[in-house]
This record gives C-alpha cells, sequence and structure tokens, in this order.
C-alpha cells in the first residue's frame, strides 16, 4: 500500500480530501496531514511518502518549494498539485517540477480520484522497471565472477552489442565517491559514458560502481590504455563535480575472458585506500612498485594508552597513518597492519576487563576497516576506540570519592545544561577551588574538561548510531553554537564530526 500526505492550509479543505474519497480502495494509506510545507517537510523527514498532494499558496513554504526540497532527496516521489490560482506561471513551473499534475479548486472528486490511480500505476512501473534493473545486475554479477554457463556467454555480449568470438577489448572498473550523490546524477554519468561509440557500460552493485569495456586497439605496454582511461576520468570528474577511482585490467581478444579481466580490474579496487579519489591505477603500475611495509610500534603504542597519554597516543595515529603510508606501500600492507592494531586494542581491553557500550566489538572494527574508502576512515576508528579505552582506563583506576561520585552522576544525567564548577561547589557546599582539585586527582581531568568529553561521547554516538543532522547534534547535547561544536569535539577525538561520519558510509 502506497503512502500518502497531504498538505493544505484551510482546515476545512485539509478535512474535506482526506474523507471524499476511499482511500484504502485505491491502495492508499493518508499517513501525514499538515498544514504548511514546513510542516509537511519535517514529517516526509519523520517517515517518507510516495505521493504528496499539496496546495500550492501557503504560509511558511509553499508547494513548490516543498516539491523541490522533498525531491532534492527522493527523487521518485510524486506530486498532485493543487491551486486557487489559474496562473500560468504556476502551471509552468509545475510541469518544469514533473508533478503528476495540476488541479484547481474547487477539486472535483472524480479528477482526483482518477490522478491518484494514475499515479498509483506509474509508481508500480517504477517499482518493476526498478526490479528488471536489479535483476540484471545479479546476472551480471553472476557472468563476471565467473559462475555462469560457456553457453550464455553469448547471451552477455549480445546485451553489449560486441563480437563473442573476437575483438580487442579493455576492461577498467570505476568507483564514485557516493557523499552528497544523488540518484539523478549517477544516471546522467551513465548516460554521459554511453555516448562513447568504442565503449560499453554496465552498472554493477554497490550503486557507486561501474565496469567500463573498451572496444579499441590500445596497447596496454605503451600507456595508451592507462592515458584512455585517465582522460576519460578528468572529462567525468570536471563535468559532474564528483571524484573517481578507476581501475583498469588486462587488454584480452575474446569475450569469454572478460570475467578475468573485470576480476583483476576489481582487485584493484583495494588500492583506493592508498591512492584515494582522483586516481587512475593499472596492473602494470601495481607490478612495478617495491612494495614497502608499513612499521608499526606496537609496544610503543600499548605503553602511550596504559599511560593514558591521549595526546601522544593520538600523535603516533597521526605519524602512522598519514607519515609513513607512502605510495609504494601495499593495501595489503596497509590492512594487515590495521587487523594488528585491532587485535591489540582488543587485548588491552580483555586484559583490563574494560567495558563501554561505545566500543566497537573486534567484529566491527574491523568491518570498518575493510569498508572504509581511505585512509581518514581508519585513522578516525583507531582514534575513537583508543581514546574511548584511556577514557575507561581513567574510570577503572579511580576511586571515587561521594562527592565526586555525585558529580559525575549528575554531568551523566544533566550534561545539556549550562553547569560549571562553581555550581557544583555552591551546591555541594565546598570551596570551589578544593572541589576542582580533588576532582582532578580522582578523575584525571578538570571539571569543564570532564563534562565536555561526556558530551563529546554522547555526540560520537549519535553521528555513528543515528543520521541526525551535525546541527542537530550539536543541539542535542547542549552546545547552542555548532562552531564551538566542531572545535571542542576535534580537540577531544582529533578529527571533526562531518569526517566521523564520513568513516560510517553509513
Amino acid at each position: 500500500m502506497k503512502k500518502v500526505m497531504i498538505v493544505e492550509d484551510e482546515e476545512l479543505i485539509l478535512q474535506g480530501i482526506r474523507n471524499i474519497l476511499d482511500w484504502e480502495a485505491l491502495g492508499l494509506e493518508v499517513v501525514h496531514m499538515a498544514h504548511d510545507g514546513t510542516e509537511a517537510l519535517q514529517m516526509w523527514e519523520e517517515e517518507p511518502v510516495h505521493i504528496v498532494v499539496t496546495d500550492i499558496s501557503m504560509p511558511e513554504m509553499d508547494g513548490l518549494t516543498l516539491l523541490r526540497k522533498i525531491r532534492e532527496k527522493e527523487e521518485q516521489v510524486r506530486f498532485i498539485i493543487l491551486t486557487g490560482y489559474d496562473e500560468f506561471d504556476y502551471a509552468r513551473e509545475a510541469i518544469r517540477l514533473e508533478v503528476e499534475n495540476y488541479i484547481l479548486k474547487p477539486i472535483n472528486e472524480e479528477e482526483l480520484e482518477r490522478q491518484l490511480r494514475e499515479t498509483v500505476r506509474k509508481l508500480e512501473e517504477m517499482d518493476k522497471k526498478k526490479l528488471r534493473y536489479i535483476d540484471e545486475k545479479t546476472q551480471w554479477m553472476h557472468f563476471l565472477n565467473g559462475k555462469s554457463k560457456n553457453e550464455e556467454y553469448g547471451k552477455f555480449a549480445k546485451m553489449l552489442g560486441l563480437e563473442e568470438d573476437h575483438g580487442n577489448y579493455c576492461a577498467a572498473v570505476m568507483k564514485w565517491n557516493m557523499e552528497g550523490f544523488k540518484e539523478k546524477k549517477i544516471t546522467d554519468v551513465i548516460m554521459e559514458l554511453k555516448k562513447e561509440s568504442r565503449m560499453k557500460i554496465v552498472h554493477l552493485p554497490p550503486d557507486n560502481l561501474l565496469m567500463i569495456l573498451a572496444d579499441s586497439d590500445f596497447e596496454e605496454a605503451g600507456g595508451g590504455v592507462q592515458e584512455y582511461f585517465s582522460e576519460l576520468q578528468n572529462q567525468i570528474e570536471s563535468r559532474f563535480d564528483i571524484m573517481t577511482f578507476i581501475g583498469v585490467g588486462p587488454s584480452f581478444q575474446s569475450f569469454e575472458q572478460l570475467p578475468e579481466a573485470y576480476r583483476a580490474a576489481r582487485k584493484l579496487q583495494k588500492y583506493l585506500i592508498i591512492e584515494g579519489y582522483g586516481s587512475c591505477l593499472s596492473q602494470g603500475q601495481i607490478r612495478s612498485r617495491k612494495t614497502e611495509d608499513i612499521r608499526m610500534d606496537e609496544t610503543q603504542l600499548r605503553k602511550l594508552i596504559l599511560k593514558k597519554e591521549k595526546e601522544a597516543a593520538v600523535d603516533y595515529m597521526e605519524d602512522l597513518f598519514i607519515n609513513n603510508v607512502r605510495k609504494e606501500a601495499s593495501a595489503g600492507s596497509l590492512y594487515q597492519t590495521a587487523v594488528k592494531m585491532a587485535m591489540l586494542l582488543q587485548d588491552i581491553k580483555k586484559e583490563y576487563k574494560l567495558e563501554s557500550d561505545r566500543f566497537y566489538d573486534l567484529t566491527e572494527l574491523i568491518e570498518t576497516i575493510f569498508g572504509a574508502d581511505d585512509i581518514l576512515g581508519i585513522k578516525t576508528a583507531f582514534i575513537s576506540e583508543i581514546i574511548e579505552i584511556i577514557v575507561c582506563l581513567h574510570e577503572e583506576d579511580s576511586q571515587y570519592t561521594p562527592v565526586v561520585r555525585q558529580i559525575m552522576s549528575e554531568v551523566q544525567q544533566n550534561y545539556k545544561e549550562d553547569m560549571n564548577l562553581k555550581t557544583m561547589a555552591y551546591k555541594y557546599h565546598m570551596n570551589a577551588s578544593y572541589l576542582g582539585q580533588i576532582f582532578q586527582k580522582e578523575v584525571g581531568c578538570s571539571f569543564a574538561r570532564y563534562l565536555s568529553n561526556t558530551k563529546n561521547s554522547i555526540a560520537k554516538d549519535l553521528i555513528l548510531n543515528t543520521n541526525m543532522k551535525i546541527n542537530d547534534i550539536a543541539r542535542q547535547v547542549g552546545y547552542p553554537d555548532t562552531s564551538y561544536f566542531y572545535r571542542k569535539f576535534k580537540q577531544c577525538y582529533g578529527v571533526s564530526p562531518a569526517s566521523l561520519r564520513e568513516m560510517k558510509k553509513y
């Protein structure tokens, strides 16, 4: 059953639209009724709908603005526009924004019902098309992973319009950074690539992966393939304002060799972690490298953590992942180092019986490592984990006096409020200077730092485990000024809130 939202600023009309139709008989469910665009947008963000029936002229936010804002988030939402103004400009703008229809008030019940039925039909066609698209991608992955029978090869060659038995081809795999990337832009990129006559495109799962098959006379040894795909990359990135990584596989002559060539190009994607977006890498370049191992001093890192030297531990991570990882390092060496570090942190947590719902478990941490697009994501995950370990070590080592325990408990419960050491001292009838000294001695940091760390720890959980906006998270933990929140968060974890969210990939 498709979900519907009705938006109308006049309550009588709003209720009338709700009651004039048998929505269930149309296969529809009205889940939201809003009085203006601002309220409607908030409702849609809490629970998206498939169809929006909205007035144009409303306070706060009009219907066309609402349409544009929702379409930025989800292009498949269908709109039926209602208005009492028979003006060409409204109709022209509505048509440009691809609404289902433009209906004048007073509303004709039969016309509205007809338009809703037509909209449901269009949505069902879109769903079927999406399922066919998913099925086709699944078949391609089955073929490219070498699981198809030889007699099926001709079908895939035909799908690409290529000769099965002869030719001169080169396969590459292109991945793009999905941040801020909308489905329409994906379509635009694919359509632009398909204009190139010597090129065939297959869009593969995940959504940010393309196999590009060039029908060419390139000689890989002469660098022609590399130059071709590098130039293609430059054109795509400049035109669509995106960042890509291309792995170029070996040339081949027979279509039956495509799966092997694809897998070779796909394996090169692991070098994104070192090369970063904007790079185009071929097998020849990897073979010519002299692999350098990444040296990690496990004893030194362990010592910094157990001595609770947070800043030194963060600096060590920066030096390890940023300064010591060269282009010549292999992706395998990087992952091996990261897994060793994950095991080290797990051993420390077990040895000292540290428990926190903010810790990664070992599986989660390793999944984060292999799911990261770049070194920043790996570094961020480890810094976050190391800081949580140090915080727990401080808590485990301290024997708190009753007043310090009370203050810590109050911070955990009321961290959103405007709290400071003076108000705490007044509340517990103590000298502020003396209270500050015993708090520093027992907890290992000042009251202000403890309050800040508590807020930032809760903010970190919200960043990693929810889709809340950063601005909303700042207010949620008691930072009305977002820029101040960014500064305090980065002081605590060594990375900005936005950088921490990037590693989630969410």
